[in-house]
């Protein structure tokens, strides 16, 4: 009796699994130094300027220390802190701008609306314009405004949506500002996210104009582990990330060849996202009491709802959504309201209360965690290629190095058509300073998909980027 040998296929042949991504001692140590006393001082100070309505900063008649305005203020209080803190490393400026109103907007009368932002500027000449960025929003509603979008009365707490967010923003700045990296950092909040991401969608359009080379938005959106007592459905080991398929801005034509090669699971947010499941990987347990993971949802973000990472894939940018695993709907957009002793009925009112501090801190230091992985990085190989004017069975793929010297090699990446994350992997030299790279492997481009990525001595890996 005679045994046949079954053969395994090309793509296992020439493989080795991907392996795990390198912890870098300097960024764990610097995560390491986000703790949950500054994630309670920054939403709790949030919270006690009664509401962040956008639309009160058009009113006069505040009390003192009340309202979006004197959050904004606080805002940049607080970034410029940390930029004395280390030597006047940081860029504090704010977007400020008159929103007009429109047909079916939720802004009602001319309005001022502040973006917060903080620029860590690279140090590597050839690398600095490279950017990447995090945001949250700090604009909060309630209910009245259902009724009427110009009622702004009443208390707004907003401590999960979004002052968790804008901690997640304050305490990357305070850890990463420590550091210094090739590239670009920007730490942001945003205004008018409640009136249709209007904030977010000046900042995009200003990024945009000013030809900001920006590879990454990370969005935190409800990041505070919602506390409700007696629900046993939250998870607090986990974070959702929703990324794009196809890029919003994508032509017809480039529809058509997205779809024409199978394409639309590899959109640069979604590949955004997949870096951050791996950076969480490096830095997180996936397992045990600590453990934390990222759970990647593939699609641009929860039914019937938006965020500002939304803003930014309009003007072409890569944004991907943060949002905790179960959200609470008595505590988001409510009126305050505390039932009598005894009632059935459940608190009301986005409160600090229902915040899991532990929870946002996990979130910040995995958002810290990819900012600087990023930052650190050499860039994304440019103008990535396969070879198609042959029928064969092989596959050749060529690409430019992205500026800077920093490319210590290349990472050639494949998976199966049916898996959501890269499988397999070969190393590629990086070969002449300047000079194009192409490979050919002995595998059937009909089979899988292919993607490329740069990574430094360090091991640090940048984005990937899809012939």
């Amino acid at each position: 009796m005679c045994t046949v040998a079954i053969a395994q296929p090309d793509y296992k042949v020439h493989a080795i699994p991907v392996p795990p991504e390198k912890v870098d001692p300097a960024i764990a140590r610097a995560i390491a130094t986000i703790k949950p006393n500054q994630i309670v001082e920054t939403i709790k100070t949030l919270v006690g300027f009664g509401t962040r309505n956008t639309l009160t900063s058009m009113e006069t008649d505040l009390p003192p220390g009340q309202g979006i305005n004197a959050a904004a203020d606080w805002i940049v209080g607080q970034f410029e802190a940390i930029s004395h803190d280390c030597g006047g490393c940081l860029e504090v400026k704010r977007d400020a701008f008159i929103a007009e109103p429109a047909s079916g907007s939720r802004i009602l009368k001319p309005t001022k609306i502040t973006n917060v932002y903080a620029i860590l500027r690279g140090s590597d000449p050839a690398q600095a314009s490279r950017m990447v960025l995090v945001t949250g929003h700090y604009d909060t509603i309630n209910s009245n405004v259902f009724a009427n979008w110009a009622d702004t009365s009443g208390a707004a707490p907003g401590a999960n949506d979004d002052a968790s967010g804008v901690a997640v923003s304050l305490a990357c700045a305070r850890a990463l500002s420590k550091l210094k990296f090739p590239s670009t950092i920007v730490f942001a909040t945003v205004a008018g996210e409640e009136e249709g991401l209007v904030g977010s969608a000046h900042l995009a359009q200003l990024a945009k104009s000013e030809g900001w080379d920006l590879e990454a938005v990370l969005n935190n959106d409800i990041v505070g582990g919602n506390t409700t007592p007696g629900d046993t459905l939250q998870m607090k080991d986990r974070v959702r990330v929703f990324s794009e398929a196809v890029p919003d801005t994508a032509t017809p034509q480039e529809l058509r060849r997205i779809l024409a090669l199978g394409k639309d699971n590899d959109s640069p947010s979604r590949e955004l996202a997949r870096a951050i499941a791996e950076t969480d990987r490096a830095y997180f347990p996936q397992s045990g009491p600590q453990a934390f993971s990222t759970f990647l949802v593939y699609r641009p973000d929860r039914y019937h709802r938006g965020g500002d990472h939304t803003s930014f894939n309009r003007e072409g940018f890569a944004g991907v959504r943060f949002t905790e695993w179960r959200e609470d709907f008595n505590h988001q957009h409510k009126n305050v309201v505390r039932p009598p002793a005894g009632s059935n009925e459940p608190v009301q009112g986005d409160l600090l209360e229902f915040v899991d501090f532990n929870y946002v801190t996990r979130v910040a230091r995995l958002n810290a965690a990819t900012l600087a992985t990023l930052a650190f990085a050499p860039g994304k190989p440019q103008k990535p290629n396969i070879e198609n004017t042959t029928v064969e069975n092989s596959s050749t793929l060529s690409w430019e190095p992205p500026a800077g010297d920093a490319v210590a090699h290349y990472e050639v990446l494949w998976r199966e058509t049916t898996s959501p994350t890269w499988q397999y992997v070969k190393n590629v030299p990086s070969g002449s300073a300047g000079e194009p790279v192409t490979v050919t492997l002995p595998i059937s481009k009909d089979n899988v998909y292919f993607g490329v990525r740069a990574v430094d001595a360090k091991g640090h890996r940048g984005l990937v980027v899809v012939p």
